[in-house]
């Protein structure tokens, strides 16, 4: 039986560790390739990703014979000619090169080398995404560091475009925190929500999302304005919306459901909650049925909670998306899902009493209870 890969190892390995040293010492041979990567794998097997990533990135920093802009200037050179050119087939890029924008934040983010440091984090950026080595910058330098994301959110590359959004996420996973108002990068934002590259819009909405976990007013007068200046298409608008509401939508936030066109006050009921079965065991499918009714014609927005009992004071509980239909009056609406307790991942299941509830345009409904065991 095969095994996979664990992302870390896919991502900074052996073979990629020796790539970087082979590029860097191509543009400067006195760079040792050999005692780079040597170095740098002394370690990197017992290191999970981002630690790898800072590992690499010291070993650059201790092998490099030169430092500073010079140091910056022979990275850049590495890069081969094109991202094309350097196999990378995704928005996003190789990780091979995310040590590059790592070593400009911990290397490089000074006062003298600022406008230097955060150009080549907008070429690095097209060869593994830099939106994480930015908020360094953002907090030492954050009017600098803003002029410079403004001018990225007019690049003619989207990826570039995509980190002037990205990297000023109030909340963006897995990065430090930037000392700024969540509102900072909103003109940013307005800007981009027109363009043309789903990579940058995503991006947009993943932002403004952020926004509205802290400041939901204001993310829904975003909307709201750009809504309103028609200058996205109606598809690409509803597609970023959705996105950026979809927590609110999650937590049953009246507002959103009414600005996305799901009345709260819809005269709907549901009828069943079916479960095919009531223990299941960790890992398995929960397969369950529900049936909508209504007494007039409304659009739905449908979703699923699992909660365990006892709740206390603060409820885990966990909101999925089921559907969005139009029910008829008085004819019953079926919907069917089959869920996987996940052993991995944030929303793990352990052995317990749960309950599942049905939530339609932000209202509960009473639910049914079910087991997992070991």
């Amino acid at each position: 039986m095969s095994t996979q890969v664990p992302a870390k190892e896919r991502a900074l390995n052996a073979q990629r560790i020796a790539r970087i040293g082979q590029e860097v010492n191509a543009v400067l041979p006195a760079f040792d390739a050999q005692a780079f990567t040597a170095d740098v794998m002394a370690d990197l097997p017992h290191l999970e990703l981002k630690a790898r990533i800072a590992r690499a990135a010291k070993g650059l920093h201790d092998h490099l014979p030169v430092a500073g802009r010079e140091a910056l200037d022979v990275l850049l050179r590495s890069l081969p000619p094109t991202p094309d050119a350097a196999g990378i087939t995704n928005d996003f890029g190789l990780h091979l090169y995310s040590p590059h924008s790592e070593y400009t934040a911990r290397y490089c983010r000074t006062t003298d080398l600022l406008t230097h440091s955060l150009d080549a984090l907008r070429r690095f950026t097209c060869y593994f995404s830099a939106e994480d080595a930015v908020r360094y910058f953002l907090n030492d330098f954050p009017e600098q560091t803003m002029t410079a994301v403004r001018s990225w959110a007019r690049d003619d590359d989207y990826r570039v475009r995509r980190l002037a959004s990205e990297s000023t996420r109030p909340r963006l996973p897995w990065s430090p925190r930037i000392d700024l108002p969540a509102t900072v990068a909103t003109d940013v934002l307005t800007q981009l929500h027109t363009d043309p590259s789903r990579y940058v819009t995503q991006s947009v909405a993943n932002h403004l999302r952020d926004i509205s976990v802290t400041d939901p007013d204001i993310a829904l007068a975003l909307l709201t304005k750009w809504r309103t200046s028609g200058r996205s298409s109606p598809q690409e608008f509803t597609f970023i919306a959705r996105e950026a509401l979809k927590t609110k939508l999650k937590e049953g936030w009246s507002p959103a459901y009414e600005f996305l066109g799901f009345a709260t006050e819809a005269p709907i009921g549901v009828r069943t909650v079916h479960l095919e079965r009531t223990t299941l065991h960790v890992g398995e499918t929960l397969a369950f049925s529900t049936e909508l009714i209504s007494t007039a014609v409304a659009d739905l927005h449908v979703t699923y909670v699992i909660a365990p009992i006892p709740t206390g004071p603060a409820r885990r509980e966990k909101v999925y998306f089921l559907s969005r239909a139009t029910i008829q009056p008085g004819v019953p609406l079926t919907l069917t899902k089959k869920h996987l307790l996940r052993l991995t991942g944030n929303a793990t299941v352990k052995p317990g009493v749960f309950i599942l509830e049905i939530q339609v345009n932000g209202r509960r409904f009473a639910g049914t209870q079910f087991r997992v065991v070991d």
